[in-house]
């Protein structure tokens, strides 16, 4: 019998060659019918027997293109009509906009393959894409995703490109950055003063020259600019830091494949899938010893963070160089990294400027996005940035939602807007610190309002009154949903595991706001996206200096001091937290402690970190986020089993409290017999993890979530995962969004989402039994 049906296709399925696919597949199976994209998706309606047509739909999912991401199928039976023949038709433009922008995905073997043959037309070409790879998100303009729509719609194609792209059976049809020297972008390579030295493959063999000179190359790529040096010469990485303002901070590497990344690094399968992924991140692998590197790389880490070319530009520049190359991102310290190049130039050329060159081209940047940073833990990739590769792709809801935007919070920001099952979360916007910061994170939210058309009913923020997300939600006029800080971490990674709770979060970061006017960081909160309690938390202790002591290990180290032995603690000069420290700024920093003046309480797990760290030595003054846990981890001896005391403080009832007061004595009396400090360390992390075990026997929930920055810490995170699993407990870990505040806009959503549900059933329910309904905020 023959039947017609209507297929609506939802998810990423636009710009990856979904509309051929189902042409080649109709006429394959003889079915007639059209298929276009629509701005939620991709509508397809086809005719044909019956059976054809159930084969149809199982297959579509089954063989769908490699970058597509199917998130629903509806299905219409409708009358048929008595077509012939199958018939890709143009974009609708009409209606919701709910479609998902794909990533930008790394350079296919095909596409590669032409770059590196001397007989294709795109030899050496750096612009060679087709619908399995190539710039989507930072070209895309608005919905469909169509080329009128993006940054390649002032680039006429030639008569070669016009019959690739309107060929169904080219992999190049509807590629919509499809491109050639003849009728694509093309390079430059300009001076710091913005002259021009060369043009096409002559400016990339010049910069390839100049790297090799030991300049530094300020490189236009895909979500933004880059900044290269050779990674073998200490002088110019020197200079690359001096001129970035990023002291010490380790750099990222580009290698030419994964034989050069094997020669840097020790590399599990794992590792070796992700690097040579589509999504290309930079992924954190153990530093092979005896690598040829510059000492300045990254100073004092037993790791490196190392990629694979992303574009044909980045494949030709690695193996035109040879070498490892140092690719950070094109900006000064604080700053979002540059997309144009008049911006770049302004702002990383000119005289004293940290570029020497240039290499440019004229495809306008849509959007900046960041390389991603993967490291794996736990037999699977954990993000712990997620930009190009992976940012904008929605995370899927088990049920619909109205439409939400989420703020973030202030440091390592990004922003998420849901609507339907879907919340799409943005690339990393970074730290709320500068105007130039700031101007990126509106530039950020009106582009998703935009893009998808949207009207959100509310805006979903943290609870702490001075961050420039909480002010910029206040100014907003949208109704309000305050999230604290921590309760957004629980539900982000109850969303990230799809699970609807309730768990026991292990919620520990360095700051975030408490409801008791407290700094908390070392929470334990059983609940889920609706609600949560407060089960139990680390000891508190003050910070003198308040923020300063983020930057400076040895203030939270005077706090631990202090809350332990009293004023008697500015007496132990035998300490490196007291030598770090002048007699004058003692004096200051014990009456700020005796008097609770600047000296805010706090229950930080992060800041505990840095205090042991800075006891133990290992380092005073933190040069960038998170350095002392960092290098306090790194020092630790994962084979040592011992773990020091960390009982429950019975005077603290509720929550319960976590004493590291013998934590801290037992470190002490370590320190004071010439214990080795890879053991004092191991047993600092042992301490934690069976503070967490008992923790959650304590509290009985059968599911517990590891989320908050801390859980970064690889050691940490791996032993916590492993001792609660063998206790019997469901771990719950985060995959598709970073553990750090990153991941707090999902969070956000989350709670936001689940209480406006508890209000609009709460009024249903007072409707029905006729009473009046009293509308009333879910903010706080």
């Amino acid at each position: 019998m023959r039947r017609r049906l209507q297929l609506d296709v939802r998810g990423a399925v636009q710009g990856v060659g979904f509309r051929p696919f189902v042409y080649r597949l109709a006429n394959e199976l003889g079915l007639a019918g059209w298929v276009s994209n629509d701005p939620r998706g991709v509508r397809a309606e086809l005719e044909g027997p019956a059976r054809d047509l159930l084969d149809f739909r199982s297959r579509l999912e089954e063989e769908r293109p490699p970058l597509a991401r199917i998130h629903e199928i509806s299905v219409v039976w409708l009358a048929p009509r008595g077509e012939d023949g199958f018939e890709i038709r143009e974009s609708a433009t009409g209606g919701d906009r709910s479609t998902a922008i794909l990533p930008d995905a790394a350079t296919c073997d095909a596409c590669l393959a032409e770059v590196f043959d001397p007989t294709s037309r795109r030899y050496r070409y750096p612009f060679t894409n087709c619908t399995n790879c190539g710039p989507r998100v930072t070209i895309v303009k608005a919905l469909p995703y169509d080329r009128p729509n993006t940054t390649m719609a002032g680039f006429a194609m030639c008569a070669d490109c016009r019959a690739e792209y309107h060929d169904p059976l080219d992999r190049r049809f509807h590629a919509q950055p499809i491109a050639c020297p003849a009728c694509g972008p093309r390079l430059a390579l300009w001076s710091a003063t913005g002259a021009v030295l060369a043009t096409g493959d002559a400016a990339l063999l010049t910069a390839a020259d100049a790297l090799r000179a030991g300049r530094i190359v300020a490189l236009k790529g895909l979500g933004g600019f880059q900044l290269l040096c050779d990674a073998r010469d200490e002088t110019a990485v020197q200079r690359l830091r001096h001129g970035k303002r990023r002291e010490e901070k380790p750099f990222a590497l580009l290698v030419r494949d994964l034989a050069a990344a094997e020669e840097l690094a020790e590399l599990s399968r794992a590792e070796t899938a992700v690097l040579a992924s589509v999504e290309a991140p930079i992924v954190l692998v153990p530093r092979r010893l005896g690598a040829w590197l510059a000492p300045g790389v990254a100073p004092g880490r037993p790791d490196l963070g190392v990629m694979l070319p992303a574009t044909p530009l980045h494949h030709l520049l690695a193996r035109d160089t040879g070498f490892p190359l140092v690719a950070t991102s094109g900006n000064l310290r604080d700053e979002p990294i540059a997309i144009d190049e008049t911006e770049a130039l302004a702002r990383l050329g000119g005289e004293g400027g940290v570029a020497d060159l240039f290499l440019v081209h004229d495809r306008p940047i849509e959007r900046h996005v960041d390389d991603s940073v993967v490291r794996c833990v736990a037999g699977a990739p954990r993000l712990l940035r997620r930009a190009r590769g992976y940012a904008p792709l929605p995370l899927g809801l088990a049920n619909a939602i109205p439409t939400l935007l989420a703020v973030g919070g202030h440091q390592k920001c990004t922003v998420a807007l849901g609507q339907g099952r879907q919340v799409f979360l943005s690339q990393h916007i970074g730290d709320l610190e500068t105007p130039q910061a700031l101007d990126a994170f509106e530039r950020v939210i009106a582009d998703f309002l935009r893009l998808y058309g949207a009207k959100p009913v509310a805006v979903a923020h943290d609870l702490h009154p001075g961050y420039a997300s909480t002010l910029w939600a206040e100014r907003s006029g949208l109704p309000l949903v305050g999230v604290q800080h921590h309760h957004a971490h629980l539900a982000a990674c109850l969303a990230d595991s799809g699970a609807e709770g309730p768990a026991l979060g292990v919620t520990w970061d360095g700051t975030g706001y408490g409801p008791d006017g407290t700094i908390w960081g070392g929470e334990f909160l059983a609940g889920d996206a609706l609600s949560y309690r407060r089960i139990a938390t680390l000891r508190p202790f003050r910070l003198p200096g308040g923020d300063a002591a983020a930057r400076e290990p040895r203030r939270a180290a005077l706090g631990l001091l202090h809350d332990l032995f009293g004023a008697a603690a500015f007496s132990r000069d035998d300490l490196p937290s007291l030598q770090a420290f002048e007699p004058a700024e003692r004096h200051v920093l014990s009456a700020m402690l005796e008097r609770g003046v600047n000296a805010p309480v706090t229950s930080s797990a992060g800041r505990l970190f840095d205090a042991v760290a800075s006891l133990l030595g290992v380092r005073q003054r933190n040069g960038h986020e998170g350095q002392a846990a960092m290098e306090l981890e790194a020092l630790a001896n994962p084979d040592e089993e011992g773990a020091y005391p960390l009982p429950f403080d019975l005077t603290a009832l509720v929550p319960v409290q976590l004493d590291w007061r013998p934590l801290v004595e037992a470190l002490l009396s370590d320190r004071r017999r010439g214990v080795d400090g890879s053991l004092v360390s191991a047993r600092f992390h042992n301490a934690l993890v069976s503070g967490i075990v008992r923790v959650a026997i304590l509290a009985a929930e059968p599911r517990v979530a590891l989320t908050g920055g801390c859980f970064q810490n690889t050691l940490l995170l791996t032993k916590a995962a492993r001792r609660l699993a063998e206790a019997g407990f469901e771990v719950l870990l985060h995959r598709q969004v970073p553990p750090n505040d990153g991941g707090l806009a999902l969070g956000q959503v989350a709670v936001a989402a689940a209480r406006l549900a508890q209000k609009n059933a709460a009024e249903a329910a007072a409707s029905e039994r006729g009473e009046p309904c009293v509308s009333a905020s879910p903010a706080r």
